[in-house]
């Protein structure tokens, strides 16, 4: 018997979204379970490490983005074909981590000081990062690794929308591989579908 998903995050896209592309990729039987501020308020302390987002499968929660997405990926036929290809997966989608790093350690720094110095940087940094991702499609005819969509390009393109509004500016501009990247992921039919009925104010 097929099993029940449930995923538990906020109502944004950010690392939630990598997972909801992967479950709709696989028109998998999954349930949506958004929460706001009050909500999470009264929740966190029954996650297993106090945060999301959190997979319910079949009645057993899971944490971990790239830990989830690395299994959703399995289920639905966007894993590698072999551990190499694996390996250039698991580091795409690692530098990916590094990149929204950058950008989510100035945002969210409480302290002044600290944010005013990071931002010096940053958009050297993006600029970093977004060159080395652009080569990495190019050399890849298109795509993160070997030709093929992945679940990297899903990792990569999901949550995307979030990091820019947060950044407060559409950083692929100028990168048209990568652009052509994110169309090529968001025009795939069943993630096409989740897209055009998630909430019209998601970020």
């Amino acid at each position: 018997m097929a099993p029940k998903y449930k995923l538990h995050y906020f109502d944004v896209t950010a690392l939630g979204e990598p997972i909801r592309f992967l479950l709709s990729y696989g028109n998998l039987d999954w349930e949506d379970i958004r929460y706001d501020d009050a909500k999470w308020a009264e929740s966190k302390s029954k996650m297993p490490f106090g945060q999301m987002p959190v997979l319910d499968i079949d009645g057993k929660i899971y944490a971990q983005s790239t830990a989830i997405s690395r299994y959703l990926a399995k289920q639905v036929g966007l894993s590698g074909k072999d551990d190499l290809e694996n390996l250039q997966i698991d580091q795409a989608v690692d530098l990916f981590h590094d990149f929204r790093q950058k950008i989510g350690g100035w945002f969210y720094d409480p302290i002044p000081e600290s944010k005013a110095a990071k931002e010096k940087d940053l958009k050297d940094q993006v600029t970093f990062y977004l060159k080395k991702f652009e080569q990495i499609v190019k050399d890849n005819n298109g795509f993160l690794v070997n030709g093929k969509l992945t679940w990297a390009d899903v990792y990569f393109v999901a949550p995307l929308k979030y990091f820019k509004f947060i950044y407060g500016s559409d950083f692929t501009e100028g990168y048209p591989a990568l652009q052509e990247l994110v169309k090529k992921v968001e025009a795939t039919p069943a993630i096409a579908s989740y897209i055009a009925k998630r909430p019209a104010g998601d970020r």
